[in-house]
C-alpha cells in the first residue's frame, strides 16, 4: 500500500529533522558550493584559530613533520574548536598544505606574493595535501588526508601577468596561488589524484562517512 500524500510528506519532513545538524567550519566558497552541490543541508561557521602559530609551532618542534600531518592537526584543530561552541552540531573542516622539495608553502599575502609562488612552481612538480576532519562535542571523531601529486607548466611571463589580471586576489586564498576550478586549471599539464581534493574537500571519502552516520541516505 503507498502512503497518503499528506502522510509521505509528513514523513520526509520528520526524516530529515531527524538528521543531526551540520556546520562547515570554512569560509572558502569552492567548499561551500561542493558541499552544497552534492545535496548536503549546512551553515557556515569558519574556525576562529591562528593557523600560522600552529603551523610554525609545529615545524619548530620538528623540522621534519610531513606536510600532511600539518594538514590534519589543522583540519583538527578547526573542527575542535567550531564544535566546542556548537556541540550538539556535526563540524565538517579542512585544511591544505602544499610542500615541494621539502619545503612548505603558505598561502600568498598579496598579488606580489602570488606572483612568487607561481615562479617558483613553474615547470616544477609539487604535492598538495587536503585533510578533511569531523568533531562532535568538540572531539574530532573521524579524519581523512588525501595527497594529490601535481605539475605545473612553464608557462609564459606574459600568461603569468595576465592570469593574476584576470583571476585577482582571489587567488590569495589558495594555498598554491590558483584556483583549479577556474582559471587556475590553465597552469597545469599534469596531476596525479582526487580532483575535489585539489578544490580543497575530499568529497568521496566524506560522502561515505556521512552515509555512514546517516547524515545522508544509503
Amino acid at each position: 500500500m503507498t502512503a497518503a500524500p499528506g502522510l509521505q510528506q509528513r514523513w520526509n519532513k520528520q526524516k530529515m529533522s531527524d538528521k543531526q545538524h551540520v556546520i562547515l567550519a570554512s569560509g572558502s566558497l569552492a567548499r561551500h558550493d561542493m558541499l552544497k552541490a552534492a545535496g548536503i543541508a549546512f551553515t557556515v561557521i569558519p574556525a576562529n584559530i591562528d593557523e600560522a602559530a600552529i603551523r610554525d609551532a609545529l615545524t619548530a618542534e620538528n623540522e621534519a613533520i610531513d606536510p600532511a600531518d600539518i594538514a590534519e592537526i589543522l583540519a583538527r584543530a578547526k573542527g575542535e574548536a567550531v564544535s566546542r561552541e556548537n556541540p550538539d552540531s556535526l563540524v565538517i573542516a579542512a585544511d591544505q598544505t602544499l610542500s615541494m622539495g621539502g619545503q612548505l608553502f603558505s598561502k600568498p599575502a598579496s598579488l606580489d606574493e602570488a606572483r612568487d609562488t607561481l615562479l617558483r612552481l613553474r615547470g616544477e612538480e609539487h604535492l598538495l595535501h587536503t585533510a578533511v576532519a569531523i568533531a562532535e562535542s568538540g572531539d574530532v571523531t573521524w579524519s581523512h588526508v588525501e595527497c594529490v601529486r601535481m605539475k605545473m607548466r612553464r608557462f609564459s611571463f606574459g600568461f603569468l601577468s595576465e592570469y593574476l589580471v584576470r583571476a585577482g586576489v582571489d587567488v590569495c586564498q589558495s594555498v598554491g596561488a590558483y584556483q583549479f576550478e577556474g582559471l587556475g586549471l590553465q597552469l597545469f599539464e599534469e596531476i596525479e589524484g582526487d580532483y575535489f581534493s585539489i578544490l580543497g574537500l575530499p568529497m568521496l571519502p566524506l560522502m561515505a562517512e556521512l552515509r555512514r552516520r546517516g547524515v545522508v541516505s544509503e
